[in-house]
């Protein structure tokens, strides 16, 4: 049994957990006012709505969050690639119609799970093509088309009964860095990014969006903070009227983790504003992952808080506050809960992605069989976009060899040119970084010397410097996204000329 000041802890704490089953320490917490839990790659299973079940016979109030955001980033389909529409492509073909279908598909398959919580629009505004975490999870780099997709998505979402949570507020598009690993510093004009990067997150307060998750990222004209810690930043938020939730982005980040830590973090994130604290994914350190890991997290975050209320550097009443936030959230998606909900007829994914991938250069003649070298970055901790399914889905029967450029010497890379040259069928690159990844076009480039017929999927953002080989620009690295791009090399569908000048 906790004591009182752990409990009232417990009513802000999100954590993740290992496995596909509650673990007794979990449903212990649960039962003792823990907020809820974030589900992972690692704990989807065909029994994913049991265990909800559970969760939520442990606590009725549990909120139960995942990060399904369609496109690159899905945890529901982690082992196969996402089947739903992502945000860049959404963008592109800006249809808010789409958006909003697909913001009610993403509900509609959330809530079959049992789950209550969309980690997800992203609200980010990707003004820098090198962003290694945004990317294709954003809308687009215009804040007015992002703004209008956020809001469609956000209604398409809570319609159907879910909260959705945008983030990364105040904005993680104009970074090159990862806050997985490191702790990015915005430095644009103050005026240029509130103008831009905060515009989306205005809009999607002002459309009555359930929750806002925070960034690990400083600017420094609001305060050596990051974000997540930042009362000035967070304040920004209620200045605008917003009572909503606002949610931390892992705890367990190296912006976090290797800074104040996640006990020091815990507490400052309330101190500052924050009000539910995820606290992460305990799979994420790999290898060096404890047996308990899941388990010593939660208690480092929650010994952190219990600690600050202690020596009065954190006043009970903000956490109070914060519980309470989140106390009428899930209140709110109780009743919402109650109430009939539209189907999703007539959303179709397929013809959605369809509509938006395009041809750059010359469209090859339909081929009858593919062999794909796989030349993506690798995964991150938030992406997993580098899973096997992209290339798999795309090559179907036909070869398919995966090549690291950025470790490969060129000989190597010669070599799997020849290889998959000599194979039966079409040569395909598939690529997702072309415009900031020297290696890759590079490639791209012996590629069209060795195998003049070749051609070149891109999974990333649309290339602005056009390639020597023709391309078929995806804009997702998903299942859907591969099997498309799939049917358009194989003339099931024509894919559209790109527009001149379009890259």
């Amino acid at each position: 049994m906790t004591d009182d000041l752990e409990r009232l802890a417990n009513g802000v704490l999100w954590p993740g957990f290992f496995g596909t089953e509650a673990p007794e320490w979990l449903r212990a917490e649960l039962r003792d006012g823990l907020a809820g839990v974030v589900y992972f790659g690692q704990n989807v299973g065909d029994g994913l709505a049991d265990l909800s079940a559970d969760i939520l016979a442990a606590n009725p109030d549990a909120l139960i969050g995942i990060d399904e955001e369609g496109g690159s980033v899905t945890r529901l389909e982690s082992a196969t690639g996402s089947t739903v529409p992502g945000a860049a492509q959404l963008g592109l073909l800006d249809d808010l119609v789409a958006s909003e279908m697909t913001g009610a598909e993403l509900a509609r398959r959330v809530r079959a799970v049992g789950a209550n919580v969309v980690l997800g629009p992203v609200a980010d505004v990707n003004t820098d093509p090198r962003n290694p975490v945004i990317g294709v999870r954003a809308f687009g780099d215009d804040e007015a088309l992002v703004s209008r997709h956020v809001v469609a998505t956000i209604d398409g979402i809570q319609d159907a009964a879910v909260a959705a949570c945008v983030k990364h507020f105040p904005g993680h598009g104009d970074t090159h860095m990862d806050s997985h690993h490191s702790l990015p510093e915005i430095t644009l004009d103050l005026e240029e990014f509130e103008r831009v990067h905060l515009e989306p997150f205005r809009a999607a307060v002002d459309a009555g969006v359930d929750a806002v998750m925070t960034a690990h990222i400083v600017v420094p004209a609001w305060g050596e903070q990051p974000a997540t810690l930042n009362p000035r930043v967070l304040g920004i938020l209620r200045d605008w009227g917003y009572d909503g939730v606002i949610i931390t982005d892992a705890l367990d980040m190296a912006a976090i983790r290797e800074t104040v830590g996640l006990g020091g973090g815990a507490a400052l994130a309330l101190a500052a504003g924050a009000d539910l604290l995820c606290i992460g994914n305990p799979t994420n350190p790999g290898d060096a992952a404890l047996p308990d890991q899941d388990q010593q997290d939660f208690r480092a975050a929650r010994d952190g808080i219990v600690a600050a209320l202690r020596d009065g550097s954190l006043s009970r009443a903000r956490v109070e506050e914060a519980a309470g936030r989140v106390a009428a959230l899930a209140a709110k998606l109780h009743a919402a809960a109650e109430r009939d909900h539209e189907p999703t007829d007539g959303f179709d994914a397929a013809e959605i992605v369809r509509r938006v991938v395009t041809v750059s250069g010359d469209a090859p003649e339909p081929a009858s069989e593919l062999a794909v070298i796989d030349a993506r970055r690798r995964s991150t901790l938030a992406v997993d976009s580098a899973g096997s399914y992209v290339a798999s889905a795309l090559a179907h029967d036909g070869l398919r060899v995966r090549l690291d450029v950025a470790s490969s010497p060129l000989a190597e890379q010669d070599r799997v040119l020849d290889e998959v040259a000599s194979a039966p069928g079409l040569t395909v690159v598939l690529i997702d970084r072309p415009d900031t990844d020297a290696a890759q076009r590079a490639l791209v480039e012996r590629a069209a010397v060795r195998d003049p017929g070749a051609v070149v999927v891109n999974v990333g953002l649309p290339t602005r410097d056009r390639l020597p080989l023709p391309t078929i620009e995806v804009a997702a690295a998903s299942r859907l996204g591969a099997q498309t791009a799939r049917e358009a090399l194989l003339g099931s569908f024509a894919a559209q000329q790109r527009m001149t000048g379009a890259g």
